[in-house]
């Protein structure tokens, strides 16, 4: 009988003996309280361990959450990424934690998951956590081949995704015993995003820079022309992003401009996500900005303004990373407004109070350490 049942004719059978027995079982309800029901975040009601103890994460992000909750000790097993990565690693919460590379494999990364591999599992997860439902596995299918209880999360962002990440992190909380934490993790998100807002809000708009982001990673690295218009270092800070989308827009994680803009925009400074490294030689946002006349004209490349960031998005977004970023590029933009921020160490600081241990330094060595520098183009 698969868990999913079980749970369900436990909770009748309680009912029926309750019913029965009257008062003779109510002073022991450990065995009717051995389930309970939660709604995920797809609307789908199922019944769950009333403690859960191990887990499995499927989908991008999804680690990464149960990670910044203290609970990542309780996985079973991972996806290939975990264990495979990638020659260079861009997540700092898989960076602070090496010991996930040690974990069975239940499938492939991005939600392909192997209702065989996980039927295999020794112990068994009680709970499959699930970013992106709408890839890989279906999440009801998945449910019915393993009879393990799959909970869809949205993964949201720090911007106008900020309702969604709020809600997965308390889902997934509640689902760990974990609500104190997830109380800690969304504060910090908010002490952090109110200490960039108040320093800098009260600069006047005709004294920021205007700026440009390119080289953001998504679904793998991309060239110059890879941006986000409602890139949250950028939004943290009050800064004029050239690419941010118009008043009434549909605000937008990613796009890709034409080079025509980016000459036509002119931006005072570029920041280059450096995880346009990991592209092959000639074809990073770095090796366009050093080859390409019309990039080469533009005014920021002239007077070496142009910044490093660390990898916004790998196997979905670095929160930390994107607020590591932020207060850089606040001191790069009004330097006097963050006299007292050495921006690697509030990194760290980010990554040990998020993922357990600093991540940072070592993430940037793979990158020749062009996060949090002048980048120069010569």
């Amino acid at each position: 009988m698969s868990a999913v049942r079980r749970c369900e004719f436990r909770s009748v059978l309680c009912a029926v003996l309750m019913v029965a027995m009257g008062p003779m079982l109510w002073p022991d309800t450990t065995f009717c309280s051995e389930e309970r029901r939660i709604i995920d975040m797809a609307g789908r009601m199922m019944t769950i361990p009333q403690k859960v103890d191990r887990v499995i994460c499927s989908g991008s992000g999804c680690l990464r959450l149960l990670t910044y909750l203290k609970a990542h000790d309780r996985i079973v097993a991972v996806d290939s990424i975990e264990i495979k990565g990638s020659p260079i690693d861009a997540r700092p919460y898989a960076i602070a934690n090496p010991q996930f590379k040690n974990y069975p494999l239940f499938g492939e990364f991005r939600g392909h998951d192997n209702p065989e591999l996980i039927a295999g599992l020794h112990p068994q997860p009680q709970v499959i956590f699930k970013t992106f439902a709408g890839r890989g596995q279906d999440p009801d299918h998945l449910q019915a081949k393993t009879g393990i209880p799959v909970i869809v999360l949205e993964y949201g962002n720090l911007t106008y995704g900020r309702e969604q990440l709020d809600r997965a992190l308390r889902l997934m909380a509640d689902v760990m015993g974990k609500t104190g934490r997830a109380e800690e993790v969304i504060s910090l998100f908010n002490t952090l995003e109110q200490d960039l807002m108040r320093r800098t809000h009260d600069i006047p708009r005709d004294q920021r820079p205007s700026c440009y982001v390119g080289g953001l990673g998504q679904a793998g690295p991309h060239g110059f022309q890879s941006t986000e218009p409602s890139f949250a270092p950028f939004v943290f800070t009050h800064a004029k992003n050239v690419a941010a989308p118009s008043p009434g827009e549909k605000p937008l994680s990613h796009a890709t401009v034409a080079k025509e803009k980016i000459v036509f925009w002119n931006p005072d400074l570029i920041f280059l996500d450096v995880s346009t490294m990991r592209l092959g030689s000639g074809a990073s946002a770095l090796d366009q900005l050093r080859t390409d006349p019309a990039y080469r004209d533009l005014s920021a490349v002239r007077k070496g303004d142009v910044f490093g960031l660390f990898p916004y998005n790998s196997y979905n977004q670095n929160f930390e990373a994107v607020f590591a970023n932020a207060y850089y590029v606040g001191k790069i933009l009004y330097p006097e407004r963050f006299t007292d921020v050495q921006p690697l160490a509030k990194a760290e600081e980010i990554s040990t109070i998020l993922n357990g241990s600093p991540a940072f330094e070592t993430l940037n060595k793979q990158f020749e350490g062009l996060a949090f520098s002048r980048i120069r183009i010569e």
